[in-house]
């Protein structure tokens, strides 16, 4: 029994290692770290390693992100709630059901949350090379 509690161990303190390190990029944009549910390579003919990876973003009532770049095409889905996004200068707004795209490597300046009482919730859809990150914070 002993002999495989450690090997146990070692293995679930790697996988939340990894697990974490994934994350800590991406803390610093909301307060909720986003999450994906959903990754996928795809290898067809057409596609080769590319990642399709789905996102959900959680803004807190009133919560607006720092600014940050998504370096592979974005196409996003306003889950709940309403949405204001300054992307390359231009400010959008979005309500429950909109969808949008963004080329990659625009600046978003931030994006808020439009309600001071309720939270929004925004599905990302990310299409891009696999191991690649999504969303780089802007550096300050």
């Amino acid at each position: 029994m002993k002999k495989i509690i450690l090997p146990v161990i070692l293995l679930a303190t790697f996988f939340a290692n990894k697990v974490s390190a994934q994350h800590a990029e991406h803390e610093t944009v909301t307060a909720t770290p986003p999450k994906v549910i959903f990754s996928k390579i795809l290898n067809t003919e057409s596609l080769k390693n590319q990642e399709f990876k789905m996102v959900v973003v959680t803004f807190g009532p009133g919560e607006q992100s720092s600014g940050h770049r998504h370096p592979i095409p974005t196409f996003g889905y306003v889950l709940e709630g309403e949405l204001e996004s300054t992307f390359e200068g231009k400010v959008y707004r979005y309500k429950a059901g909109d969808t949008f795209y963004e080329e990659p490597n625009g600046l978003h300046n931030g994006t808020r949350n439009v309600s001071k009482t309720k939270p929004a919730k925004l599905l990302a859809i990310f299409v891009g090379d696999a191991g690649k990150p999504f969303l780089v914070p802007e550096k300050k």
